[in-house]
């Protein structure tokens, strides 16, 4: 395949192929906050019954969700997100904090609390911050510089032939 013929390579993309989805990334928000049944799921989204079922599959085929049963007669399955799925939770976090402040006026739907893990005092408001996990420092546009790892591409786009 010629690449330079096909948009750039990008992991966001690909990405986006899976869960970019509509439904798709409100099916995470759902499972990772403790709703994992399908009629929890289409009660909570409002997705159309088929729109849902394909969504549910198409995540767990990707490994994104598992499907565990919780009844044998009648046959029922609840949705959990598996190591991958979790994941996707900061993606989740700064996407709502981005939507309640650019979209909602600052009106927060939904707060988050964090509260830790031992020895941790806890208790207060989730701010999602994107950090290094290298030296610990929030990450910001202005400190990133883009390192193309895909031949015949720049930061900008395909490189001048």
């Amino acid at each position: 395949m010629d690449r330079m013929k096909d948009a750039r390579p990008c992991s966001v993309a690909d990405a986006l192929a899976l869960v970019g989805e509509k439904y798709s990334l409100l099916v995470l928000r759902e499972v990772t906050l403790g709703a994992t049944r399908f009629d929890q799921l289409v009660r909570n989204i409002g997705a159309p019954r088929d729109v849902l079922t394909s969504r549910l599959k198409r995540l767990v085929d990707a490994g994104v969700l598992e499907k565990v049963a919780y009844s044998e007669k009648p046959p029922r399955f609840e949705y959990r997100p598996t190591r991958a799925g979790l994941e996707l939770e900061p993606v989740l976090l700064t996407l709502m904090a981005w939507g309640d402040r650019h979209l909602n006026d600052g009106d927060r739907p939904m707060v988050l609390e964090h509260v830790g893990g031992p020895g941790h005092a806890g208790g207060h408001e989730l701010v999602p911050v994107v950090t290094c996990a290298e030296c610990g420092e929030a990450v910001r546009h202005d400190d990133l510089t883009a390192h193309p790892q895909t031949p015949g591409w720049t930061a900008t786009g395909p490189a001048a032939a």
